[in-house]
């Protein structure tokens, strides 16, 4: 077992931990005798629907998913919308989504199926706002070095369907949603935005991130921000009597997995976290740290030793940004600060099988890349946020397409035992 190849299974392992497809019938309620509509949108939600239609057979309904993310459904209609940008497709789909649940009654159901992605897959503006705006607001929150939980609260009070605005249009109607967690500490009113949450922040409070993060928008979309039409349904309102939410797979269970296949291997596995934030060329160089640690005094553990994390790290982009995303950016951060150690490997992917603006899941870092690597032209690479493209002159990429969940970043550095020891 190389460390490439171990590194490889642990990931495979983790992605199977959060197949949709096995954690949806779970969760699934009793079909009812009356209307049901399914509705949703995220990287997982066509597998999903599949997964629902496996066991209810052929449904009426809308899910919307990032391009080339689309699978084969037998009723359950699949748009394919831009991410993490918005566009028409999505803006066109999240309306009919609405007028659909308008239509619902108190004997119905709402099935809402939501993962990661769909706050700007589902992305149809608040009144007096254009998808324009929307598109402007999702650029500069992407190149602001905001956490997801802070993108989330202002992309809800600028939005006709998040922040549990789905709810309201579905009431009376019984209202269930399963969810996969793409979230550090899996809040379902984070997720996608919680379309069908109750929400419990504020306009305010998107107004003091806009201020936090320095985030320069037209009088407008601050206008709506202070306006009746910038608040949100809260946890008190009526449509949420009805209204419940499953967190069907979870980006601990994929840790998890992950460690099972290191023990398999008599490695020892640590997990640190399935909530890890912060700048990710940071946390890669604190990664790094930890594993010199264990390679030259043996702690936390002794190698042959594994860490594994969950989280989803963020990029501040300073100046014009090159090719990549967290997870390269990470893993090159990583990279340079064990630069000339042996017996030092890493991974860094995200769950989805995309990183940032390519369409590589992340990537690989080992002897067989170290070999290629000069450490000038990591350094350049870094500067300039262009971590893909060192990867790809080093043959350090990992590509697995669409993997139709999505339980956010997961990274694991492997550390061999000395020859000593």
């Amino acid at each position: 077992m190389t460390p490439e190849k171990l590194l490889r299974e642990m990931f495979d392992a983790a992605l199977d931990a959060a197949d949709p497809f096995k954690a949806v019938p779970t969760y699934l309620p009793e079909k009812p005798s009356g209307r049901v509509v399914v509705i949703g949108a995220g990287k997982a939600s066509a597998r999903m629907a599949q997964a629902v239609e496996a066991e209810w057979g052929p449904c009426e309904g809308i899910v919307i998913v990032p391009h080339g993310a689309d699978l084969p459904t037998k009723g359950i209609e699949i748009v394919q919308a831009s991410h993490p940008v918005p566009d028409a497709a999505g803006e066109e789909a999240a309306k009919r989504i609405v007028e659909l649940l308008e239509t619902l009654t108190e004997n119905d159901l709402a099935l809402c199926l939501i993962s990661g992605g769909g706050s700007s897959l589902m992305s149809a503006p608040a009144a007096g706002l254009s998808l324009e705006d929307k598109i402007l607001v999702n650029k500069k929150l992407l190149a602001s070095g905001a956490a997801i939980s802070d993108m989330n609260v202002l992309r809800k009070h600028l939005s006709a369907t998040k922040g549990g605005r789905l709810a309201v249009a579905a009431a009376p109607a019984r209202v269930v949603t399963l969810t996969i967690s793409d979230v550090p500490g899996d809040d379902p009113s984070i997720i996608a935005s919680g379309p069908t949450v109750p929400d419990t922040s504020t306009a305010s409070d998107a107004l003091k991130i806009i201020e936090r993060f320095g985030i320069d928008l037209p009088d407008h979309i601050l206008a709506v921000l202070n306006g009746p039409d910038g608040e949100t349904p809260k946890p008190d309102h009526p449509a949420f009597k009805r209204a419940e939410t499953h967190i069907v797979a979870a980006p601990q269970a994929s840790l998890e997995a992950a460690s099972k296949i290191a023990e398999k291997y008599g490695v020892t596995p640590l997990i640190l976290g399935d909530a890890i934030e912060g700048e990710a060329r940071e946390a890669g160089k604190v990664m790094a740290g930890m594993a010199a640690q264990i390679k030259r005094h043996g702690q936390p553990a002794k190698a042959p030793a594994v860490l594994i994390s969950g989280g989803e790290t963020t990029v501040t982009v300073t100046g014009e940004a090159g090719k990549g995303g967290r997870c390269s950016e990470f893993l090159l951060g990583f990279a340079l600060g064990v630069w000339g150690e042996d017996g030092i490997s890493a991974l860094a992917c995200d769950t989805d099988g995309r990183d940032g603006s390519e369409h590589n899941a992340g990537a690989i870092w080992g002897a067989n890349q170290f070999a290629q690597a000069d450490r000038d032209k990591a350094l350049s690479a870094l500067s300039r946020h262009d971590a893909y493209s060192f990867f790809e002159s080093v043959d350090g990429l990992v590509n697995t397409g669409p993997t139709h969940t999505n339980v956010n970043d997961f990274r694991a550095i492997y550390v061999e035992a000395s020859d000593e020891d």
